[in-house]
């Protein structure tokens, strides 16, 4: 069977480097960490780290003055995120991230019987920076200001989807207790919706108000249409309470209070956010590729500047970060049996990028409908044709990006007509 996955990149080490001379696999556990070293000509030797960074600093130190700062590979498991910052600061370390789905498959290869333990992971980890490095990608750490926006909009998207689950419970405890409100608000992620929960936390407060209190109340939240407001009075006098039942409202509501606040620190931080990452944007040398970008937007634009970066050298052709991105279909041969299916294990956020930004792109993007259109009444699915599109816009973005020439979209569409392509639409 023939396939290829996000690690099998066939890199290709830099011939006139120094050659390593040594290779290392780490393991990072929760208090304590296992390697395997091994030198050029040596035997493998493995050892544990007592968890705190001191430990990890004083042992890295001594492996620079060991080996005299000269270049030391070293793999680890991707997931082992907390660590690279720290394995950064030393220049002389190669990092090679591996999959754990490829360290998995491969101590499965070599130990049927499925016994597993911490050193074994450390040994799997030598041998594959080791034996197959060429297969690996190693780790390019991009410049700061990318680093910074990388962080910044992947913290963003991990608050909202936290912000969404708690948005759901909200929901659903309305529901159980006060449906009314899901009614009068429509909208409860919005500081209205905080202020009018925390102000009137079941139909009963709500229907003891003044009307014209209530109407006060959402003049202030610029509400500001007579005939809105007064369907939803009308809507709160002919209110009748899902259930009397003391018992239950009264946990619901110290439900609700809890959730109302969490969701008001949720608002007060995405906004802090939003604030910061348009910041470092701005300062970003390549935000003039990816500001106008159709249909990217101020949370787009900056997560597809992230995904780029400043190192060309990075992504040397579309194909690699096609790949990378998880965009790229993968073929699988069996005898003679010959099948296509979605690329596993890429970056989850740097797929989620490309494929929510050419969702966009279908209403901005006069090429862009046209191929939608196209692959719609060939039945295609609307997932399947807003991949195939970003893989597309890949191409096109890395060729803007290479060049250092913003996207045009009167320019791109003057060169499908040239092409004769499919998706050439007369230019206004």
């Amino acid at each position: 069977m023939n396939g290829d996955d996000t690690t099998n990149t066939n890199h290709k080490p830099d011939p006139s480097a120094e050659p390593p001379q040594a290779w290392i696999g780490l393991d990072w556990g929760d208090q304590k960490h296992s390697f395997a070293l091994q030198e050029r000509d040596g035997q493998v030797q493995t050892g544990t780290l007592e968890h705190s960074a001191e430990n990890l600093h004083r042992w890295l130190k001594e492996l620079e003055q060991r080996f005299g700062g000269r270049p030391i590979r070293l793999g680890l498991e991707t997931s082992r995120n907390a660590v690279v910052a720290a394995l950064l600061h030393y220049p002389w370390l190669e990092i090679y991230p591996i999959n754990p789905v490829t360290s998995a498959r491969y101590r499965r290869a070599f130990t049927p019987s499925g016994a597993k333990d911490d050193l074994p992971d450390a040994l799997v980890c030598l041998e594959l920076v080791r034996n197959h490095a060429a297969k690996l990608r190693p780790l390019q750490p991009q410049d700061p200001q990318t680093l910074k926006l990388a962080g910044l909009v992947e913290a963003r998207r991990d608050m909202v989807d936290r912000r969404t689950a708690l948005l759901n419970q909200l929901s659903s405890l309305l529901k159980s207790y006060y449906p009314q409100a899901l009614s009068l608000l429509e909208n409860l992620n919005s500081p209205m919706a905080v202020a009018f929960l925390k102000r009137w936390p079941d139909l009963i407060s709500l229907k003891a108000a003044k009307a014209a209190t209530v109407k006060r109340f959402f003049y202030q939240h610029n509400v500001r249409s007579e005939e809105l407001v007064k369907e939803r009075l009308e809507l709160i006098a002919q209110a009748v309470a899902l259930t009397t039942d003391q018992a239950r409202v009264s946990v619901a509501v110290l439900q609700l209070h809890e959730l109302v606040d969490q969701l008001e620190v949720f608002q007060k931080h995405v906004g802090r956010l939003d604030e910061e990452i348009q910041s470092a944007f701005a300062a970003h040398p390549e935000a003039s590729l990816f500001r106008d970008l159709p249909g990217a937007g101020r949370q787009l634009a900056p997560r597809l500047c992230a995904a780029f970066g400043t190192d060309r050298s990075v992504y040397p052709d579309p194909a690699s970060l096609q790949k990378y991105a998880g965009l790229a279909p993968v073929r699988e041969k069996s005898g003679n049996q010959l099948w296509t299916h979605w690329r596993w294990n890429a970056p989850l956020f740097l797929r989620q990028s490309f494929v929510e930004w050419a969702g966009q792109t279908v209403r901005y993007s006069q090429w862009a409908q046209v191929y939608y259109q196209r692959m719609a009444k060939k039945g295609k699915k609307h997932a399947v044709i807003i991949r195939a599109l970003a893989f597309k816009w890949i191409r096109i973005l890395w060729k803007c990006w290479q060049q250092r020439i913003a996207y045009d979209e009167a320019r791109y569409l003057k060169q499908l007509i040239q092409r004769k392509s499919p998706n050439a639409v007369t230019v206004q």
